[in-house]
């Protein structure tokens, strides 16, 4: 049974983050929104977390948010994929279960 974990917090102001990638299994998937996109951002001090979790756990960010925070997709972890609302409705669908991490 997989799980879409939803983040809407900041990994540098809260420990959802961190919380959600200690509980993800392979198969999950975790989808950044709101300010939970600053976890996608390459080079930051979370993105290592990102990418040894990449292999088993895919990772997406809600595009929308992510632009209005200024975070153009070249500023993505190349692991991330970015997308829109429809998108977000289909991984709700195809997961078993969705946890929000607030």
């Amino acid at each position: 049974m997989s799980t879409l974990h939803t983040v809407n917090k900041s990994p540098f102001g809260d420990s959802a983050f961190n919380s959600c990638l200690a509980h993800c299994k392979p198969g999950d998937a975790v989808l950044l929104i709101e300010d939970g996109v600053y976890g996608a951002v390459a080079g930051s001090a979370v993105a290592a977390n990102v990418e040894a979790r990449a292999g088993d756990v895919n990772f997406y960010v809600l595009d929308g948010d992510a632009k209005a925070r200024g975070l153009a997709a070249g500023k993505l972890i190349q692991q991330v994929k970015p997308v829109g609302y429809d998108a977000f409705v289909d991984l709700v669908a195809e997961h078993d279960r969705t946890q929000s991490w607030l």
